[in-house]
């Protein structure tokens, strides 16, 4: 996990769409922060410093709201299908050393044989990590495998204190033969 990203916020006390539609307009994003039994708080955000923290997976912020420091993670974002304007953010209190179930992205690392394809069957995996140590992604580590090889859940690499929430045996990652080099041994036939 890197470093809180510090990001000023403000109390929201309009509610509905027309006023979500004109905090939007504002360049500011609505957002809520709950959890840990605490009240939740309604905020606004500025919408172009958190779209560009959305790129970054499980990004732990610290939100200033009147002077006061709230260590939160992003649960989830709301944007508008066409427009891909972030609508809303939950964002979810952490507190230093609770174990945190989140969602991080596969990498699949290493080179596969000519005519053959890596098909990802999953493109994120739920893991249990500590909030201290979230990684931003986990990997698989492939080496010219052949096609028809299989990689599982018990193949990808954690980091120390990571569990994943799937079974041992769960497809991760397939080595396909490409259509490509399939119709070439049909020509050849």
């Amino acid at each position: 996990m890197s470093d809180a990203i510090k990001i000023a916020g403000e109390v929201r006390t309009t509610f509905g769409k027309g006023s979500a539609r004109k905090a939007r307009a504002a360049g500011k994003t609505p957002a809520v922060i709950y959890g840990h039994g605490t009240d939740p708080q309604h905020i606004t955000l500025p919408a172009h410093e958190i779209a560009l923290v959305l790129r970054h997976k499980n990004a732990f912020l610290d939100i200033d709201i009147a002077g006061k420091s709230n260590l939160v993670v992003v649960k989830s974002a709301t944007k508008d299908p066409v427009t891909q304007v972030i609508e809303h953010i939950d964002l979810v209190v952490v507190v230093m050393g609770e174990k945190l179930h989140l969602e991080v992205p596969v990498h699949v690392v290493g080179e596969v044989l000519s005519g053959t394809i890596v098909d990802l069957e999953h493109k994120t995996v739920k893991v249990e990590a500590p909030s201290h140590a979230i990684p931003e992604f986990v990997v698989v580590n492939i080496n010219k495998p052949a096609a028809g090889t299989h990689f599982t859940a018990a193949d990808v690499v954690l980091p120390a204190g990571v569990k994943m929430d799937l079974a041992a045996d769960e497809l991760i990652v397939s080595i396909l033969e490409s259509k490509a080099a399939h119709s070439e041994e049909l020509a050849a036939q």
